[in-house]
């Protein structure tokens, strides 16, 4: 069909008004399953400490009558320790745009201030529960707190020559194999014998859909209704309780972390502030900061299934 003649179109228009949404979309993967789900304290130091203990070995013997009391050795503590690490965002907006209208936002600065607040959680999510090594520091060494698969050594699968030492210490990776219930299995029932009850398994999006494939179930996939089919597994139950299966863009695909949230905490030096820095010309720059560390309250709490498949 052929144009009405001399009909004025957009082409040759000039001053048609934009039309730019208020809405601003963002789909960054955003969540943060470790560091919302354990606890919190606050600390004096840069260097933190905490201690722990265990229980004599059980003894099935009984006592004669009349016996004579052979004193028993007294158990003591363990003191463990972890350093604060300091993460830092920042924005700067110049003067001319903090005074405009942008589209969506009531304040450039306040908006990239929220931006950085989020890209803030999701650096300490990696430092949280990722693999980092204790790092105390010095003048040209910034300092990094040991992340969660540094203190695990008690309940553990790992790949050939894989290995962990514990206490800060990053791991040893090994030979990667495919995620299985066996392995996970394995693992549940060393923390079992250990004294642990975990509730949570952090995982990437890799094994996550392995978890779904899981053979334990009467089938993998299963009909609700005409139109929905189920092929997803969001609780594990074992025969030592129930686990939620959360993924993670944050931690290691290769690693299952099992994680009893009462047992572990960040503990904040300084929590989430925001600084003014200096003004140099037209332009204004805000820094969000926090000093923080991972305290493992006690790592028999908690296993990793190491070294698998991502892919």
């Amino acid at each position: 069909m052929a144009k009405v003649t001399n009909a004025f179109d957009t082409y040759s228009a000039t001053a048609d008004r934009e039309d730019l949404s208020n809405i601003i979309y963002n789909i960054s993967p955003m969540q943060t399953p470790f560091l919302s789900s354990i606890g919190k304290r606050n600390i004096k130091n840069v260097v933190f400490d905490w201690q722990t203990e265990s229980l004599p070995t059980p003894s099935s013997a009984g006592q004669l009558e009349g016996f004579e009391l052979s004193r028993s050795t007294s158990t003591a503590t363990a003191r463990v320790s972890n350093v604060a690490m300091i993460s830092s965002r920042d924005a700067t907006v110049t003067g001319s745009q903090e005074a405009s209208d942008p589209a969506g936002k009531r304040s450039e600065m306040a908006h990239q201030l929220a931006i950085m607040a989020k890209a803030l959680k999701r650096d300490m999510e990696e430092a949280l529960c990722q693999k980092g090594a204790k790092t105390t520091g010095n003048a040209t060494t910034a300092r990094v707190t040991g992340g969660f698969e540094s203190w695990i050594e008690t309940n553990e699968s790992r790949g050939t020559n894989g290995a962990s030492t514990g206490g800060g210490a990053a791991p040893t990776d090994g030979t990667q194999r495919a995620l299985t219930e066996d392995l996970l299995k394995d693992v549940l029932q060393q923390m079992f014998a250990s004294g642990a009850e975990p509730n949570m398994a952090i995982c990437g999006p890799v094994n996550k859909q392995k978890i779904s494939g899981f053979t334990g179930r009467s089938q993998a996939r299963q009909f609700v209704d005409a139109n929905t089919v189920e092929a997803s597994v969001s609780i594990y139950s074992s025969d030592f309780g129930e686990l939620k299966i959360v993924p993670s863009n944050r931690s290691r695909e290769r690693s299952l972390l099992l994680v009893d949230p009462e047992f572990a905490k960040v503990s904040y030096l300084r929590d989430f502030q925001t600084v003014d820095i200096a003004t140099i010309g037209d332009s204004v720059t805000k820094m969000i900061i926090c000093e923080y560390g991972l305290e493992v309250s006690n790592e028999a709490a908690h296993g990793v299934v190491a070294d698998l498949t991502t892919s």
